[in-house]
């Protein structure tokens, strides 16, 4: 993975003592909190409801043992001894002091970690396939240029203040674990005909208020290109991009408004007055950077197979565990564990301070120190020899980390909702805790397959509902919370916004609604079809008349 070089932490450094002043100065009364806020925000420092809640950037969701035993730390040291991990392969902590957030920064700085661009009007942290370098689909290791539009876009100068948020997802392969679709900027590495290396760039993808799908503006970049490509498209955004109304500011409405003609026309244009910039001289970048990404001293692949085998004959749970959260490797003998925040009952995404120490040990032992973060608020052990599988389940289900539902029913993604943001309208979090406990029997969740459950607190998204196979946004009528049911949403390559059902269900009857829907698919499914399959062979009606039938 990446190591910080000198630069890199003079620069988090720098930005630390900054932050300490800024904060000094709040604290005084010499800031107001108007004059405060973009400045704690280009800090990742968020006013929430019940207290400061300070968002962590987990660059492309890749982290060692150390980074992750210093998140554990600070989670102890300045919050409740917990974390939530979040749909952009970040950690939030929901109740820092502002008198210790300095800190906590300092803390972070020290493991080569920062919250800079967490929040504002600026380029977000870059997102990366969690499975990068080592899934046996891929093209070409998208962590290499994550990190080079990291660097590159760390408080760029031109792109700080842009009409608003600004989102870049990376993905090695065509299955596109990365949701690239749904980003303002996805990239999807591919070759062509003479193998080499470049980009499909899709323009204009997001949530939110409205919901849009990327539109592919370049069907191949060559790599030397990257940059340049990018930063016409961020200008393009910058000069265009709607600043008099925050909720139609993002590029997707711009490609919208405009078409994908035409902002294809005014990318290639702007790109053609800078193709031959210092930005297109970045092949000794790329390979530095490549560099710290190298192929791993894989040891003999499975020594002891038959510990295994025995394990997983004799061994009913961890049978499902491992048919359920182990995926293939690049390499035989290996596979990709993902260890899922998803416990019956339990809160998404969440983690405890025990848990991801518990966690960074494993990496450090069976996983070349080296872990993941996935957008669907899980981690993932990326090196793991099938043989070691036994003694890691053992480790995760003393520490209650062992839920065999990676893409079941139970795996699903939440917001905090309005337990925890200002701007939510419902509770994510309860409604995730009871759908999950409902399907808590891992035989009949096994039997549904895979079902994608995402919820949203607000329009907002933060929940990613709109791509969920099954989606639920909170709203509020007359002061109670209702939530609307959306379905036939997909991430994936096949990125489709879901279509709404029907009118808004209670809270109360929210559970037994998703219930009805998933039993009707069990009844009409048709051999291996998952969920989505189903519902796309059969569009909503059939779910809709169960769904809306009286009990």
């Amino acid at each position: 993975m990446y190591q910080y070089d000198q630069i890199d932490r003079n620069f988090v450094d720098e930005r630390v003592a900054q932050f300490r002043d800024q904060i000094a100065r709040r604290l005084s009364g010499e800031l107001t909190e108007e004059e405060f806020r973009p400045l704690r925000l280009t800090n990742g420092l968020y006013l929430q409801l019940h207290a400061y809640m300070l968002r962590i950037a987990i660059p492309y969701g890749t982290l060692n043992s150390r980074q992750l035993e210093t998140l554990a730390e600070i989670a102890r040291k300045y919050d409740r001894g917990y974390g939530h991990f979040t749909t952009r392969q970040n950690l939030q902590l929901n109740w820092i002091r502002l008198d210790q957030a300095g800190d906590a920064l300092a803390d972070l700085a020290d493991a080569d970690m920062h919250a800079l661009q967490t929040s504002g009007n600026c380029i977000r942290n870059v997102t990366a396939d969690h499975w990068a370098g080592v899934a046996p689909d891929e093209v070409a290791d998208p962590r290499v240029y994550a990190e080079l539009i990291r660097q590159w876009s760390s408080l760029h100068p031109e792109f700080s203040y842009l009409p608003r948020k600004f989102k870049i997802a990376v993905t090695g392969s065509p299955a596109d674990r990365a949701a690239t679709r749904v980003h303002d900027i996805g990239l999807v590495l591919k070759r062509d005909d003479a193998g080499q290396i470049g980009f499909e760039v899709i323009v204009g993808g997001g949530l939110g208020r409205t919901p849009m799908i990327g539109k592919t503006i370049r069907d191949f970049l060559p790599e030397a290109q990257l940059l340049p490509y990018l930063e016409a498209i961020l200008r393009v955004y910058n000069l265009a991009g709607r600043r008099d109304n925050m909720y139609k500011a993002r590029i997707k409405i711009l490609v919208h408004e405009i078409g994908t003609e035409e902002m294809s026309r005014r990318v290639e244009a702007e790109f053609a007055k800078n193709i031959d910039s210092v930005l297109a001289n970045v092949q000794d970048e790329v390979a530095r950077i490549a560099s710290y990404f190298t192929k791993l001293p894989y040891g003999p692949s499975d020594p002891n197979p038959e510990s295994y085998a025995l394990r997983r004959k004799s061994d009913p749970a961890f049978r499902r565990w491992v048919i359920s959260n182990t995926f293939p490797h690049k390499i035989a003998g290996y596979c990709i564990a993902e260890i899922s925040l998803k416990p019956t009952g339990g809160i998404p995404g969440d983690a405890t301070s025990a848990q991801m120490i518990a966690v960074a040990a494993l990496a450090r032992q069976y996983s070349h120190d080296e872990l993941r973060v996935t957008h669907t608020q899980n981690l993932v052990l990326p090196h793991v020899k099938m043989s070691d599988l036994p003694a890691i389940y053992d480790v995760l289900a003393a520490q209650k980390l062992d839920a065999p539902n990676v893409n079941k029913v139970g795996d699903i993604i939440a917001c905090p909702g309005l337990d925890y943001c200002a701007l939510a309208n419902a509770r994510s979090i309860p409604v995730a805790q009871r759908i999950s406990e409902r399907f808590a029997d891992v035989d009949r969740a096994h039997d549904l397959g895979e079902v994608k459950i995402k919820i949203s607190g607000c329009i907002n998204a933060c929940g990613h509902h709109h791509v969920g196979h099954i989606g639920l946004l909170g709203v509020d009528k007359n002061g109670e919370e209702f939530y609307q049911i959306t379905l036939g949403g997909s991430e994936a390559a096949d990125a489709t916004i879901g279509t709404l059902l029907g009118p808004a269900i209670s809270s109360d009857q929210i559970v037994d609604t998703v219930e009805k829907i998933l039993t009707a698919y069990a009844d009409l499914r048709q051999g291996n079809e998952r969920f989505l399959d189903t519902y796309r062979r059969l569009g909503a009606k059939p779910f809709k008349e169960r769904a809306y039938a009286a009990a």
